[in-house]
């Protein structure tokens, strides 16, 4: 079930993944939220202007790992435009963060990058979070908001 609040925080993703394509990275956007609701972290792709491994998600894990008890780890909520890579569940996993609500799945990318007759570039297979790191609970896609990403990411295709 989503809910109003898990709407508010996977806006400011879209937000962040339009940041992140404005700067001439790839359009994805994590929000880390702490079990209480609030936000404790968020971050952009930075591919292009950082380096290759620079996904927000991996950000994000870094981040809780460095500054959150595993226990608030745990019951933290990981919002964020695009389903994680396997590179980012893994690192999800690996940090003990709680649930993933994603906007738009690594399918739904596969498919929209086949439309426009895309290659993708990435070295890893296309697997789900639950085939990465089977014990997260995950929420996604979210209809509605995925259109809007599929948006960013057909901008995203023509630049390249």
């Amino acid at each position: 079930m989503i809910t109003d609040q898990d709407r508010w925080h996977l806006r400011r993703c879209i937000e962040l993944a339009a940041d992140a394509l404005e700067a001439g990275d790839e359009p994805f956007g994590s929000v880390l939220v702490d079990g209480a609701g609030q936000v404790l972290y968020e971050d952009r792709n930075r591919i292009n202007t950082v380096d290759a491994t620079y996904h927000p998600e991996i950000a994000v894990a870094k981040w809780a790992a460095q500054h959150m008890k595993a226990d608030a780890r745990a019951k933290a909520v990981v919002y964020t435009s695009g389903e994680h890579c396997a590179m980012c569940a893994a690192a999800h996993a690996w940090a003990g963060l709680g649930r993933i609500v994603y906007i738009s799945s690594a399918k739904q990318l596969g498919e929209w990058m086949a439309e426009m007759g895309v290659q993708s570039s990435s070295p890893l297979a296309a697997l789900s979070i639950q085939e990465v790191a089977p014990n997260i609970p995950v929420s996604g896609p979210i209809a509605g908001l995925d259109e809007e990403i599929k948006a960013l990411q057909q901008r995203s295709f023509q630049k390249n």
